[in-house]
């Protein structure tokens, strides 16, 4: 239900103006980036043409679903000809992430429409969500927040399509021993690494290493959602006992 605004004042749905200064301030922190999503989109275009899929294919699967992640671990699958349940399973797994990026970005935007808010759920991203918060760790209503969070996503969503469509139209003319797989690699590292900001996302990590390593063997590469999942789980049970050892020594 949405809520009635007071007498003579504005719908706080429709309370946040557009900022300039607040988009630049955004997309001036985003842009050291931008060169690093184009890149690794361009790796996920190549692997998506790469691994079988036509142009026409792979431009629909970066227009929506948009996270290289979930589309590098789909694509094998894809060529092994998994069932549908599996590669929808893994894709979902692997972008688990953003059900927690929501969680923390739900509470400053909560008042906009839910349309705007999908808007925005859509064009997330890994470091888009962490620059934010690094500069609104609270949710108190601040004047420019919503603009400075889309001078933070719509480059970067700008950056990962071209980057993703050079890669799709020019992947058939890239030599497979230029070993492009393996620079997929060094982008996901390069990724991951900043995200790993404690003690629980790297106890996460180390299991998910584990586990992927111990059921590589498994059919239709399940040992990646099996690591997944353990990975998640281990990160926030150790999370949640760090907090309650805190909260006993407060």
């Amino acid at each position: 239900m949405s809520q009635a605004a007071p007498p003579g004042q504005p719908h706080p749905a429709r309370t946040e103006a557009h900022d300039p200064a607040a988009w630049r301030e955004g997309f001036k922190t985003g842009l050291p980036t931008l060169f690093g999503i184009a890149a690794w989109g361009l790796v996920v275009g190549i692997a998506m043409v790469k691994s079988g899929l036509s142009p026409v294919q792979a431009v629909g699967m970066t227009l929506l679903v948009f996270a290289g992640s979930a589309q590098l671990a789909s694509l094998p699958l894809i060529a092994a000809a998994a069932p549908i349940w599996v590669i929808f399973a893994t894709a979902l797994v692997v972008n688990l992430r953003f059900v927690i990026f929501s969680a923390l970005l739900g509470p400053h935007f909560a008042h906009l429409p839910w349309k705007q808010r999908f808007l925005l759920g859509y064009v997330s991203g890994d470091m888009t969500v962490a620059m934010f918060l690094q500069r609104y760790p609270t949710a108190e209503r601040v004047a420019g927040k919503l603009s400075y969070l889309k001078g933070l996503m719509y480059p970067n969503w700008f950056a990962w399509q071209i980057g993703s469509l050079v890669g799709i139209f020019l992947g058939s003319a890239i030599p497979s021993e230029w070993g492009l797989g393996f620079a997929g690699t060094l982008a996901i590292l390069c990724i991951m690494v900043p995200l790993i900001i404690n003690s629980a996302a790297l106890c996460g990590v180390v299991v998910a290493v584990a586990i992927s390593v111990l059921a590589y063997g498994l059919p239709y590469k399940l040992g990646l959602l099996l690591a997944v999942v353990v990975g998640m789980v281990t990160a926030m049970v150790v999370e949640e006992t760090f907090a309650k050892r805190k909260a006993k020594h407060v």
